[in-house]
C-alpha cells in the first residue's frame, strides 16, 4: 500500500468572489471582524463596522476590484491557484497542495477537508507572508488550526475526532532563498523595462503602530528584509527606502506612508522612481491598483510624470519563488516521509 502523501496548504487573507458590493460587503464582514485584524472590544467595533463601515466602503471597493478584475475572476485567487500548481509539480506525488483562504473561498476548511478525504495525516502550512505579522501569518494559523480541529472557535462545538498533525512554516524574511527569489526577480524585470529607476521604494502593507509597540516584530522583520535586498541587488544608500502602505482608520500606522513618499520623490530630484512591494508575494488590490494606479496619482500630485514611476509585480508563480517554496516544504516534513524525498522538479 503506498503512504498517504503529505498534505499542504498554501495560505493566504482572501479575496472577494466578485467584483461587486455584496461580494466585497462579505469578504470585509469576515475580515474586519477578526480580532486579529481589528482588535477593539466588539461591543464598540461591531456598531461601527455593520452601521457605518460596511454601509460605506463596500461600493467605493467594488469600483477598486472591478478595474483589476480578470476575466477568470480574482487575481489574487488566479495567481494563488497558479502558485498552488507550480508548487505540487515541484513537489511531487509524495505531496498534496491545496490553497486555503482565511476569508474566503476556497477556504481552509475545504483545503483541509479534501486532503482529510485523500487520507492525508500530515499538513504543512505554508503562509504566504514572509514577514510575521499577527494580522496575517497569526490569522491563518487560527483558520488552519481550528479547521484541522473541526470547530469555529475555541468554546465552538467539535465537529471531527480525529485531527491531522500540524506544522506551520515560520517566518522567512530573511532566508537566502527568499532574498534570491526576490533579486532574480527584479533583474528579470528591470532588463524589460525602458528606462533605468534612478530610486527604489520598497513598500510593505501597513499595520497600526500599537500593534508593533506591544509585541508584532512585523516591523523590524521588513526593515531586516529591505536591507537584505538593497544588498543583494548592491542599491547604494541613499538610493533606496521602505515605506508603508494600506493606511485604514484614524489611529496611527507605520510609517513612512508609501502616499506620503511617492509625493515627495520629485520635489528631491527623482524621476524615475521603482517601487516594489517584497512583503506582497501574490499581486492583488493592493499593488495593482493601490501601488500601480494610485501610486502614479500620488507621484503627479508631487509634480513627477505618472508614466515615469515604475512597478515591478509581485513574486507570484516566477520559477525562484516557487522552488525556495518547495525546499521549506520539505525541509519541515522531514520525518513525514517513508523514504528520503525525491529531488525537486524544476
Amino acid at each position: 500500500m503506498n503512504p498517504s502523501p503529505v498534505g499542504v496548504i498554501l495560505a493566504q487573507i482572501g479575496t472577494p468572489e466578485a467584483p461587486n458590493a455584496n461580494a466585497v460587503r462579505n469578504y470585509l464582514r469576515r475580515f474586519l471582524s477578526d480580532r486579529r485584524i481589528i482588535d477593539y472590544p466588539p461591543l464598540l467595533w461591531q456598531p461601527l463596522l455593520r452601521g457605518v463601515i460596511l454601509r460605506v466602503r463596500p461600493r467605493r471597493s467594488a469600483k477598486l476590484y472591478n478595474s483589476i478584475w480578470h476575466k477568470d475572476g480574482s487575481p489574487l485567487l488566479l495567481h494563488s491557484l497558479a502558485q498552488r500548481e507550480g508548487l505540487q509539480k515541484r513537489l511531487g506525488s509524495q505531496y498534496q497542495v491545496e490553497l486555503g483562504l482565511a476569508y474566503s473561498e476556497p477556504g481552509m476548511e475545504q483545503a483541509m477537508s479534501v486532503l482529510e478525504a485523500a487520507g492525508v495525516k500530515r499538513i504543512v502550512v505554508v503562509p504566504l507572508f514572509p514577514q510575521y505579522s499577527s494580522t496575517t501569518t497569526a490569522s491563518v494559523y487560527d483558520a488552519a488550526s481550528f479547521a484541522a480541529l473541526g470547530r469555529s472557535s475555541a468554546t465552538g462545538s467539535v465537529s471531527k475526532r480525529s485531527v491531522p498533525a500540524l506544522r506551520f512554516i515560520d517566518s522567512y524574511y530573511d532566508e537566502p532563498g527568499y532574498i534570491s527569489a526576490m533579486k532574480n526577480h527584479l533583474l528579470r524585470q528591470l532588463s524589460r523595462m525602458n528606462a533605468v529607476p534612478d530610486y527604489v521604494v520598497l513598500s510593505f502593507h501597513g499595520i497600526p503602530r500599537r500593534y508593533a509597540e506591544t509585541g508584532d516584530p512585523y516591523p523590524k522583520q521588513c526593515l531586516e528584509t529591505a536591507r537584505l535586498l538593497a544588498e543583494a541587488m548592491h542599491w547604494e544608500p541613499g538610493r533606496w527606502q521602505v515605506s508603508f502602505q494600506s493606511r485604514f482608520g484614524r489611529e496611527e500606522w507605520l510609517g513612512p506612508s508609501t502616499e506620503e513618499v511617492l509625493k515627495g520623490l520629485a520635489a528631491r530630484g527623482i524621476r524615475r522612481p521603482l517601487i516594489f512591494s517584497p512583503g506582497l508575494v501574490t499581486d492583488c488590490l493592493e499593488t495593482l491598483h493601490e501601488l500601480a494606479v494610485e501610486g502614479r496619482e500620488h507621484f503627479a500630485s508631487g509634480g513627477g510624470e505618472p508614466r515615469d514611476l515604475l512597478t515591478a509585480p509581485c513574486l507570484n508563480d516566477s520559477e525562484e519563488w516557487l522552488l525556495f517554496l518547495a525546499q521549506m516544504v520539505t525541509d519541515n516534513a522531514q520525518g513525514w516521509l517513508a523514504a528520503e524525498s525525491p529531488p525537486i522538479h524544476p
